[in-house]
Parts: C-alpha cells; structure tokens; sequence
C-alpha cells in the first residue's frame, strides 16, 4: 500500500471505529463549559486520546495537535490537526449534525483532509496539494463520489451558511441569499464544496475547525477566503494555537467574493 492509500485507509478506519462510540454516547453524555464558551464532554476526551493513540501507533513520525490537549504546533515535516468532535453541543443535545476531523500538514500546510459525519453516514475527504511539491492523487470526495462547488448566482431560493457568532452579516441592505445555520464548522464549510450553498463564514474557528477543510474545499474547486490580512498557512512551528481564531468566507466561485465578502467584512475587528 502507497502512502497515499495508507492515509486514506487509516483516517476512514479510525473515523469509523471513533464515529460508532461516539454514535453510542450520543445525547447521553453531559456537557461541560470550556473557558472560550465552547462545549466538552467526555467522549470528546475519549476521542480525542484514541485518535492521538492510533497515529502515533499507525505513524510515529507524525507529529498532532488536537483540540482537547496538544495545542503547540510540532516541528515534524508530517502533522495530523484533529477534531474529535466538531459540532459538541449537537452532540449533547441529541441533535444528529456532529463530525470527527482529521488534517494532515506537510511543513505546516494542510494537504489532506477527512471529515467523518457518522449520524448522517457521509465521509468527505480531499487531497490538495498546493505549492507543496507533493507528487499525490488531487480531487475532492464524499462517501467515494467527486463533489464540486455551484455554478449558479445567488438568488432567493440558494443557501449561505452563518454560525451563531457571525449574525451581524444579516444587518440591512436584505443578504442575496437565504440563510442557514448549521452548528459544525466543518460541515458549515463543506456545505459549500459540494454544491449545496453558495457561501459560508466562519466568525472565530480554531485551526482544528478548518485544517482539514482547507484542503477539501479547495480541493473541489470552491475558493477560500481568509478575512484578516495575515495568511493562515502554513503554521509556526512551536505556536500555542489553541485560543486563535481564523474567521474564513468559503465561496463557490471567485465571482461571489464581490457579493459576500463586504457583507461578512463586519466581523473583522479594526
């Protein structure tokens, strides 16, 4: 097996075994508060140290950074941003929108990304290799088909994803499109990669929300916009990122940049 089939192999048997726990607590565990406002419960915890358990047995070369503990970014060549549960209050609350996420960085860059969505029996998964040099596949997947961005123009009968801490894009003049709000970053994102929404934002996502996405949502041929000035990638090596925000317009085509981005340009702090 190439390393490339091993990647894959490994991020959709792992996801798998985690997602079917995780389908067992779901709506049955209590949820905690975090010190950022953010949900944790112990099935987070647990799928957070399995996943950390099973790269560092699959790929001891590898370095992780994961939500629940490893937030400093390593010096390996190689390093796998999880999230063990993105979408934790769904989780708790019994609603079925939650995800595991798994990126995979070369020096610092996302190149791969995985994205399992157990209750909804939908696997996402995307190769981009960017300025990488990589010799690896390309293209972006949901459940083993192609998936791609829409062509179409925003009218009122398409769909534009916010979360809960992006409402102020809603302000007058009337927004172009309808609007959603999904509760998973990840999915809110993904959204757009396979054609069913025309844009998302993402107001204060953490690297571990967007890492893996990164590399699915270019992959398909939607564009990625960051909303500050500095890039995102590719990552410091030896940074704490666990309180950083990275707010992120995702658009299907680059023509709806001029749309979108001035209305979502509000949640960019001076």
């Amino acid at each position: 097996m190439d390393f490339w089939s091993a990647v894959l192999n490994f991020a959709e048997t792992t996801s798998q075994r985690v997602g079917q726990q995780l389908l067992q607590d779901f709506g049955q565990v209590q949820a905690d508060e975090k010190s950022d406002g953010s949900l944790v419960t112990r099935a987070d915890r647990w799928a957070d140290e399995t996943l950390r358990g099973a790269i560092a047995q699959t790929f001891p070369d590898h370095g992780v950074l994961s939500e629940e503990l490893a937030h400093i970014f390593p010096s390996h060549d190689w390093c796998w941003i999880i999230d063990p549960l993105d979408g934790t209050t769904n989780f708790a609350r019994g609603i079925p929108i939650w995800g595991i996420s798994l990126g995979l960085l070369y020096r610092g860059t996302p190149v791969f990304g995985y994205v399992h969505l157990p209750p909804m029996g939908r696997s996402f998964y995307g190769y981009w290799p960017g300025s990488s040099g990589l010799a690896m596949p390309t293209g972006a997947f949901c459940n083993g088909q192609a998936i791609a961005p829409s062509p179409d123009a925003p009218s009122g009968s398409h769909l534009f994803n916010v979360c809960a801490r992006s409402l102020a894009v809603l302000q007058p003049p009337p927004f172009p499109c309808k609007v959603r709000m999904i509760g998973v970053a990840t999915y809110n994102l993904l959204t757009v990669a396979m054609g069913a929404t025309l844009g998302a934002v993402e107001a204060t996502p953490k690297i571990w929300d967007i890492a893996a996405v990164w590399a699915i949502v270019q992959a398909a041929g939607a564009v990625w916009q960051p909303l500050e000035s500095q890039p995102i990638f590719p990552l410091t090596v030896g940074q704490d990122y666990g309180d950083r925000p990275f707010p992120t317009l995702v658009v299907s085509q680059a023509a709806l940049l001029e749309v979108f981005l001035p209305r979502v340009s509000v949640l960019v702090k001076p």
